[in-house]
């Protein structure tokens, strides 16, 4: 487990002390500081420290930097089951933190978030605030996360490279997974082999992501992980007026749909249109029992508001949409079955809007 946090105080070291039972340390690591310039901003000191080997479904209390305050988070199981929560287009509004506290109640393993997290827009502050209004949820549970176009935030001509924040902050185990580029990694999780794809890297054949997609996805024992999930940020497959003709969306689809289908991918989780939306099992626009079921998620909560127009009459391949701010959840139950629900944030809890049980293409072989 990667436990990042920030401070003002450049003696804090990067240090965290751990242990299963509450202010019992038996373990302690040392980790790396670094900061980041933005303009006339500059951050805080970003320690990163990598704690483990963990056992799993197992609660580890912590404390950071040598400082009094004790956190706790649980580890996700070794196998099935397990939940997921999923989320796009976070930002930091009241729909957001509704979202939030949703989430905070499901009893989710981990959370996944495919792209568009503070919506700081070049205003580096709003990193901070980000940080601390997900701390209460993210310091509990592991968050994997990929990058939006709001992480983008370039100013030119005083400030040239893009996800300087967003690389800076959120330290994604790409190295692990033999990546390049924190733009874009893969997990293994409790039988799950997560893709997280990086929507604005370059992603034509040729270049180090679809080079490293290939390879990744060749390597996938679906023995060892029954179920392939993919995450990218802008949608392949969208019938919202919202987005449409984009080119990283259009072209990434272009470049990359028949290496996922070919992998038998289960799943492929997007953002960006901020509204929900649930696909048949598709490729190449048609209808196919062998490609990924397709699911917008961009909903979560934002400044910019709902995509609330959709194409009508709605195509075939599209089975449930709406304009609602809300949240996912995947259930994996074991190596064939899992539930898909979505919970509309303007119902009581407990109400599920939408639901889906999925099996898994390796189950089918």
């Amino acid at each position: 487990m990667r436990i990042s946090w920030i401070t003002e105080d450049s003696g804090t070291p990067a240090t965290v002390e751990y242990g299963t039972s509450p202010g019992n340390y038996r373990f302690s690591v040392n980790g790396g500081t670094t900061n980041y310039t933005y303009v006339q901003y500059k951050s805080g000191e970003i320690h990163n420290v990598v704690v483990g080997p963990l056992n799993p479904s197992t609660v580890y209390y912590y404390r950071c930097g040598g400082r009094a305050t004790e956190y706790n988070f649980k580890t996700p199981p070794s196998w099935f089951p397990i939940k997921f929560a999923v989320i796009g287009d976070l930002g930091q509004t009241e729909w957001t933190r509704t979202t939030l506290e949703r989430i905070g109640k499901s009893n989710y393993d981990m959370l996944l978030l495919p792209g568009d997290l503070s919506y700081a827009e070049t205003n580096q502050s709003l990193w901070d605030s980000y940080g601390r209004l997900v701390a209460p949820l993210a310091r509990r549970r592991p968050w994997m996360v990929t990058e939006g176009n709001h992480e983008y935030e370039t100013l030119p001509p005083v400030h040239t490279t893009p996800f300087t924040a967003y690389n800076a902050r959120w330290h994604m185990p790409y190295e692990e997974s033999g990546s390049n580029s924190n733009l874009f990694y893969s997990f293994d999780v409790a039988g799950v082999h997560v893709v997280m794809l990086g929507t604005y890297a370059d992603f034509w054949p040729g270049t180090a992501q679809h080079t490293w997609l290939k390879s990744d996805l060749g390597k996938v024992d679906r023995t060892k992980t029954p179920w392939l999930i993919v995450l990218v940020h802008a949608p392949w497959y969208n019938s919202n007026t919202a987005h449409q003709g984009e080119y990283h969306a259009d072209h990434m689809k272009a470049a990359m749909e028949d290496l996922i289908f070919e992998a038998k991918t289960d799943i492929v989780f997007a953002g960006h249109v901020h509204a929900y939306e649930r696909f048949t099992r598709v490729y190449k626009e048609e209808v196919n029992d062998s490609g990924p079921l397709y699911i917008t998620i961009g909903d979560g909560g934002n400044l910019e508001g709902l995509a609330t127009k959709y194409i009508d009459p709605q195509p075939k391949i599209s089975l449930f949409r709406e304009e609602s701010f809300g949240h996912g959840e995947l259930n994996v139950v074991n190596g064939s079955h899992a539930r898909w629900t979505w919970h509309r944030n303007d119902d009581d809890e407990g109400v599920v809007a939408d639901s889906v049980w999925i099996r898994s293409l390796s189950s089918h072989q």
